[in-house]
This record gives structure tokens, sequence and C-alpha cells, in this order.
């Protein structure tokens, strides 16, 4: 099968997590993701532990299946030989502060000059316009000013930070789904375009529930736990030997009813103040503890074997072990091994996208910086490898890092 995006370049820029991860999605669905790298270290997302055979786990997992090239785009040959591959691409992205690419001389009017239908995707704390646009940002910064910490944790806890880096992961979903409209849009145009991601917009976007109730309420959203501010039960609760999660449906008070029976609890059934979904949520803080209660007498299984079979939303609260060994996780192949010459093999997260005639999926290991420089310069701008050991030579491009992890651990 061949893959959506086969045929798509993308000239990739970016460093760190939230570009990559966008330019590892491309690349999952099949684009060739050129990862252009400054010299002489590359990503520094590189020398970010843990560590395996002298290799970054976490650049590993972002940037599995791309190519590497690293360019010196600081001097004016590099420069001109990164413009030259523009005219080759599709796309091109980056996730520097909003100014970078024009103090190197590859912003925007430069690249659509050098080809009218490549797409610059920028991702930056701020985006391009508004009174913070130069400011640096870092996931946890966007998370804090886009009011995901303040309802993150226990009611009257401090800010905490979810688990996940969602500011840098949103932003680069949100990057691919522009790319994908900017492409679809140059197929009627057969222009490019420049697609701009804030990393505060994303979080934003995210935030639409708890936006959407202070504009309602006017009462100002806090953090909740794992409850739903409008439904109950919504949240998890403590059972014999861990954690479950259950999740009534809106408007199914039948659920209500085959939970407390199976609970045994059947006293709470004709209870006036949880009759309804709106009422239990109104009297949530006087149904908590007569739920746990009841959770507490057996185990997650136990329980969860009976609510799955009355049809009752529910889920055992899983550690990462449990879930790279959950069933279902393994069924949809969502583990995957990836095998390089020099990290060795490592098991990473997969693509969650399939389809039904085209293949998805991770294509390979991540690259050793500029390992791929002969292959890409000699395939599109038809240069001989005594030509590219004169760059390197010069300095201009990297055949291979000069990074040593032992250095600096």
């Amino acid at each position: 099968m061949s893959r959506p995006l086969e045929g798509v370049r993308v000239l990739d820029l970016t460093w760190v997590l939230a570009g990559p991860f966008g330019s590892m999605i491309l690349c999952d669905l099949g684009a060739e993701v050129i990862k252009v790298e400054r010299p002489p270290y590359g990503d520094i997302s590189r020398t970010t532990g843990p560590y395996q055979n002298g290799w970054s786990g976490y650049f590993f997992s972002v940037n599995r299946g791309k190519r590497s090239l690293a360019i010196d785009l600081r001097s004016e040959e590099g420069r001109e030989l990164f413009l030259r591959l523009v005219e080759h691409a599709d796309v091109v992205m980056e996730n520097f502060t909003p100014g970078t690419l024009d103090r190197l001389g590859v912003g925007w009017e430069v690249l659509s000059a050098r080809n009218p239908r490549v797409i610059l995707a920028s991702v930056s704390g701020f985006g391009q316009t508004g009174p913070y646009r130069d400011r640096p940002a870092l996931d946890i910064v966007v998370q804090a000013m886009g009011g995901v910490l303040s309802i993150t944790g226990e009611p009257g806890g401090p800010p905490i930070r979810p688990g996940v880096s969602y500011g840098d992961v949103v932003a680069g979903m949100f990057a691919v789904i522009g790319i994908l409209a900017a492409l679809r849009e140059r197929d009627r145009s057969g222009l490019g375009q420049w697609v701009d991601i804030s990393m505060l917009d994303c979080q934003v976007t995210v935030m639409e529930n708890a936006i959407m109730r202070y504009f309602v309420t006017g009462e100002v959203p806090g953090p909740l736990g794992t409850r739903h501010p409008s439904a109950t039960p919504f949240q998890a609760f403590p059972t014999a030997d861990g954690w479950i999660v259950v999740a009534l449906g809106f408007g199914e008070e039948n659920q209500w009813n085959l939970l407390c029976a199976i609970l045994g609890v059947p006293e709470l059934i004709d209870d006036e103040r949880f009759a309804t979904g709106p009422r239990r949520t109104k009297n949530h803080a006087e149904l908590e503890p007569l739920l746990e209660a009841a959770f507490r007498r057996r185990t997650t299984a136990e329980w969860l074997e009976e609510l799955l079979e009355a049809g009752i939303p529910a889920g055992p609260v899983n550690r990462v072990p449990e879930v790279a060994a959950d069933p279902q996780v393994r069924a949809r192949g969502m583990i995957r091994e990836v095998t390089h010459p020099k990290a060795g093999t490592i098991k990473v997260a997969n693509t969650p996208v399939r389809m039904s005639r085209s293949e998805t999926g991770i294509s390979g290991p991540p690259p050793d910086l500029g390992a791929d420089t002969y292959a890409v310069l000699g395939e599109l701008l038809g240069m001989g490898p005594d030509e590219v050991d004169a760059l390197a030579a010069r300095g201009v491009v990297a055949l291979e890092s000069r990074l040593d992890i032992s250095e600096i651990t």
C-alpha cells in the first residue's frame, strides 16, 4: 500500500518538541521529512535524556523516520544552498522565535519568491503578531498563560502541570492540520501560504469547555480533580487494589440505576438529591463519599467485569506498564519497536491514524546528524560526493555529529 502523503517533501527546521512532533506526524503519514539541523551538534534535543547507547531517547521518539541534513544557515553559502532546496520542497517547518528566519535571510518573502508553491508553517509561543510576539515560550509557560494549569489538580490545590507536554504537542498537531489545509487549498490556487501557529492560541482552543462555562455562568473555573463539571459520576474512584474511572453518559438515567444496583447502594436510586445528572452534579460533595465507600469493597477487575457487562463506560487507571501491555493497545499496534544501528532498539508510541487503503506508521529509525547529506544534495541538487565534501570542508554542511553524550552526563 502507498502512504497518504507520499510525494510531499518537508524541509524541517524545527527543534525540541512542538515542531518535531508535527513533522513526525507528517512523516508517519508518508511525507519525506528532511530534518535540517545546525552543525556541529544539531537539534538540542539530541542532548536530552534518558539515553541508550549514547543516544537520546527523547530525540529518538519524535524524529523517527526522518532524514538529516546539517547546513549552517548563518553562512551565505549555506543560506543559498537551503534556498535551492526550497525550490524542490512542498513545506518548510520552523519553530523559532518570530523574526529568526528573516534575520537568517530565509523569511517568508524570500521563500515564496524562490518557490511560490511552498508552504511555510511557523510554530511559536505567541504567533507572528500581537504584543507578546517576541517573547520566548516553552510548554509550561503557554499552559500557564492559557489557563490549563488553573483547572488542573485537586480543588483548593496549587496549579498542576499535566503529565504530558500539551503546550508543545497540541501546537504540533494544529500545525499539521494547517499544513494539510494549505496543501488542499494549493490544489485549487496553485500557491503556497504561511501557516501561523501560536502555542498560546492552541491552549485557548483546547480550553473550550472552561471558557464557555465562564461566559455562561460568570463563575471562574477551577481544578476539579478527575471530576467533570457537567456530568456525575464522571471521574476516578479508589478500589480495593487501585483506581477505576466511571463515566455516565449525559441523560442516561438508566445507567445510574444500574450503577447503584451493581455497587449495592440501591437506596440512592430514589434519593431526590441524585435523581438526575444535573442534581448529582449539584450535590456531588454528598454523593462522592457514598460512591467511594462502595467502590473500595472490591478490586478494579471485579468492578470492571460487572460494569462493562451492564454497558456502563468504565476503565482502569493504568500506569505506563499497563498501557503498554493492554490487549487493545497491543492489538492496534500502538507500541512499536524501532531499531537504530547505534542506539539499539527502543519501544515508542505509534501513530494513531489508521486508513482503509493507505499505509501509515513509523517508517524507520531517527537519523544521525548529517547522515543524509550526500543523498539529499545528490538527489535534489545533483551534487556529487566531491562537491559535498568541499562544502563540508568549508563548514557549510556537516556529515556527522561531534556530539559526545558522555561529555555532558
